[in-house]
């Protein structure tokens, strides 16, 4: 069976942490988007840990993890973070890499940084992790295949032809040093000998898995709102971060996914630049903000500090309902504990129309959050198994956003640590 965890809005939901509760139960573990450019943040037994490139189930000895086909791969960063989890006392965990990920080369972080510097102002709030000129690179196919670096004479042409397109842009748009082949062919090489002993025909280690009923987990990266094609276009990410692309950037048939457990966070937060109807400012944000994850909202890669809002019902509704969502996962709700009323974004505003539908970036822009107030609970719930447990007014809450999004929360995080989760049967 497959699963699927995806985000529901602008990524930060805490996809990380329920990955790695669901690995318990996993035999497989994939991540199959997306690069080094957002991190999740995992509290275990072994630590706390910001997670980029390996999937969150490689704190499990019986699971494997892959890195698919679909994911930008940073070959250095995934090397440094297999040493970082190892020197903490992590035992070496089983990774395999798909022979047809693409590399995230030394040039697309320069160009990456270069571009922002060039829009200056009108930035798109990058983290200059190479991943917006990684997927250029890789539809224009001038990317690097892993297979390919077991080509010798196909790198040694490549570099070249690769070296002589990006130097006119270097010369000409950003005015900046040019790229030697000599160099970027030894970078290739180091690139292999770090990358060879994991490497595998990861699709057809998938379709054996599943002939053999394996339980096998789908990881994504950011949320529905950063997606190319259905989110805030064009602050979004440059790969699809829906379920539905799992099956593509996995290797598996699109009807081997069973369930699709979308992360909804109690309260909104972002990281990056792009419309966010329900934003707040000021001292209400820096406290949200201080007392919200673990330590407090700030990016797992950059340490931004996360834009931060209300719950908004109508991102949400739309994030599910893109994902396919058959369970919620909640998190955070611990974080809200200190509030005496709480506001929820229920509809926006637009040319003074309300609508419960997520508008194009345009209208997008020009929406307003429509508030309704529920009251708070007072009270701190960590530690609390049971949802009947919980204050009345917590579940409320719960009760009252499932109803607006119209799919079932049937997960709850009330803490950081791996078992601050109560399961709500549906």
């Amino acid at each position: 069976m497959v699963k699927a965890v995806v985000g529901a809005n602008w990524g930060d939901e805490g996809k990380g942490k329920i990955t790695d509760m669901l690995g318990e139960s996993a035999d497989i573990i994939i991540r199959f988007q997306g690069g080094a450019n957002a991190g999740h943040t995992i509290i275990n037994d072994y630590g706390k840990f910001a997670l980029h490139t390996l999937p969150s189930g490689v704190f499990y000895s019986h699971t494997t993890s892959i890195i698919g086909n679909g994911v930008a791969l940073d070959i250095p960063r995934l090397f440094g973070e297999i040493q970082s989890i190892v020197e903490k006392g992590v035992p070496m965990p089983k990774i395999l890499v798909s022979d047809r990920a693409q590399i995230v080369m030394s040039y697309h972080k320069n160009f990456d940084a270069y571009e922002e510097e060039r829009l200056g102002g009108k930035s798109f709030g990058s983290t200059k992790s190479g991943i917006a000129p990684f997927y250029s690179d890789k539809y224009a196919k001038i990317g690097f295949q892993v297979s390919e670096l077991f080509d010798d004479e196909l790198l040694k042409e490549k570099t070249v032809r690769v070296a002589e397109q990006k130097n006119v842009l270097l010369e000409h748009l950003y005015h900046k040093p040019l790229i030697d082949p000599a160099d970027l062919y030894k970078e290739l090489k180091e690139y292999k000998e770090m990358i060879e002993p994991y490497v595998c025909d990861v699709s057809l280690f998938l379709y054996n898995a599943l002939k053999e009923g394996k339980e096998i987990l789908l990881e994504g990266q950011l949320g529905s709102l950063k997606d190319p094609d259905h989110g805030i276009y064009p602050m979004v990410t440059s790969s699809s971060t829906l379920a539905g692309y799992g099956a593509i950037g996995a290797g598996i048939p699109p009807y081997e996914i069973k369930q699709v457990i979308t992360v909804c966070k109690a309260y909104s937060s972002a990281v990056g630049a792009g419309a966010f109807v329900s934003e707040i400012f000021g001292e209400e944000a820096d406290e949200l903000r201080r007392r919200g994850g673990d330590g407090g909202e700030f990016g797992a890669t950059t340490g931004r500090p996360r834009r931060m809002g209300w719950f908004d019902c109508v991102a949400s509704r739309y994030g599910c309902r893109l994902q396919g969502t058959t369970d919620v996962a909640f998190t955070v709700l611990d974080v809200l504990g200190y509030l005496d009323e709480i506001p929820v974004c229920v509809g926006y505003e637009i040319d003074g129309k309300v609508t419960k539908d997520f508008p194009t970036t345009h209208l997008l822009e020009k929406a307003k959050p429509v508030l309704e107030t529920l009251p708070g609970w007072k009270c701190d719930i960590r530690g609390i198994k049971k949802y009947e447990d919980l204050p009345e007014n917590c579940r409320n809450y719960i009760e009252f956003i499932e109803k607006e999004i119209g799919y079932p929360i049937t997960m709850i995080s009330n803490g950081p640590g791996r078992k601050d989760i109560i399961y709500r049967n549906k």
